[in-house]
């Protein structure tokens, strides 16, 4: 059994594991409240784009865009595929990382030329040690999203697009459904199809607009900062739910050092008190001897 001295060595360790870890859970809910305040103060401009968009939808009855399927009910295309992964810097969130990163091996399975566009370097990390190519890994994206990377990344993906280098995008991120769970999901970014944008409300019709120089050309423009405000929301969305699991897995691991402290210190007192009684019948016995000795002088 271990001594008062290795115990008491077990306490304090497990005493600064668990500072560690509380700092660490305070961390994450400060940055999780600031990222979600950044969060709901762009829904508002991206929403008004998408209304935007169902107002051209509207108004112009044939639109040609290669941001848009031809035919609605068109689902799958063949060829070369980009695929957006969003990961973490760091570890110690749980399955986080470990969701988006099976969510990506299923696309890569169902689209064999799947081209990878990592965020991350938990992600960067698994694709190098497991020999997967990627085509550009973007760096400190996780731990700092905004809107100016969201666009750099999103002209990066369109510009492969427009060129044809590849003719679907997927986005593969975590998705915080509520406060207490997220899923790791993956989307089709583009093309998108025009039910997507359809209204499904009784608004009137809107009197003919004029576009300048095209309609084509006022839509794909529109189309770009909206693929610019969805990077940035599953950038964001994502960020949430990292910093959700790291609170999680914290609490969990202070709660499993209270547990532990718990136990370590009945430990200690067992022991301190076996050694306290040690001493109390060593000196009965040693006293005991003593009178015997001078009863028989």
């Amino acid at each position: 059994m271990a001594g008062t001295k290795e115990i008491k060595s077990h306490i304090a360790s497990v005493q600064e594991t668990r500072k560690i870890t509380n700092a660490m859970y305070l961390i994450s809910s400060t940055k999780l409240r600031k990222a979600r305040a950044d969060l709901d103060h762009t829904r508002p401009y991206f929403k008004a784009l998408r209304g935007e968009i169902k107002r051209i939808f509207r108004t112009a009855d044939r639109i040609d865009s290669h941001y848009f399927f031809a035919d609605d009910d068109h689902d799958h295309l063949e060829g070369a595929c980009a695929c957006l992964v969003i990961t973490a810097d760091k570890g110690l969130a749980g399955a986080y990382n470990q969701n988006a990163i099976r969510e990506a091996q299923r696309l890569k399975e169902e689209f064999p030329e799947m081209q990878f566009f990592v965020v991350g370097e938990y992600g960067r990390h698994f694709f190098a040690q497991h020999r997967i190519p990627i085509e550009q890994s973007f760096l400190y994206t996780a731990q700092n999203p905004t809107m100016q990377r969201a666009r750099e990344i999103s002209a990066l993906l369109l510009g492969g697009f427009d060129t044809g280098k590849f003719n679907q995008i997927f986005v593969v991120y975590t998705d915080m459904e509520n406060a207490m769970s997220f899923r790791a999901q993956s989307t089709r970014l583009l093309p998108f199809h025009r039910k997507f944008f359809a209204d499904t409300t009784d608004a009137p019709v809107d009197s003919p607009f004029e576009f300048v120089p095209n309609v084509r050309a006022v839509l794909d423009n529109m189309v770009q900062s909206y693929v610019s405000g969805f990077i940035y929301s599953a950038l964001i969305d994502s960020f949430c739910c990292e910093q959700n699991a790291r609170m999680t897995a914290m609490d969990s691991a202070n709660q499993n050092a209270e547990k532990l402290l718990g136990e370590l210190t009945l430990q200690y007192n067992r022991v301190r008190q076996a050694a306290i009684t040690q001493e109390i019948t060593e000196i009965s016995a040693g006293a005991k001897a003593q009178r015997q000795q001078r009863k028989e002088r």
